[in-house]
């Protein structure tokens, strides 16, 4: 059994208004130091699987299949073997 950590944030290219927001209203509290925020998402699942390799190739597929939209969006992950 694996677990699966998915990061998943918008193409450089691509407008982020909520990071932007966010920003701004952390600028607006003093936190001025604070620059090109960006919002993303954060995936964990866990896979059943026998090789970390295996894993990764269905992470990769879900991914590409369902969780990440490949047009306005980047993705990393690693693969952990999980802790039960």
């Amino acid at each position: 059994m694996f677990t699966a950590k998915i990061k998943i944030t918008l193409r450089s290219s691509i407008l982020d208004p909520q990071g932007k927001a966010v920003e701004n209203s952390l600028k607006s509290l003093g936190f001025n130091e604070i620059t090109d925020t960006r919002i993303g998402k954060y995936i964990e699942m866990k896979i059943d699987t026998d090789s970390k390799e295996k894993a990764g190739e269905i992470t990769d597929k879900a991914c590409k299949k369902l969780l990440v939209n490949s047009i306005m969006e980047n993705y990393v992950f690693e693969i952990f073997p999980s802790e039960n």
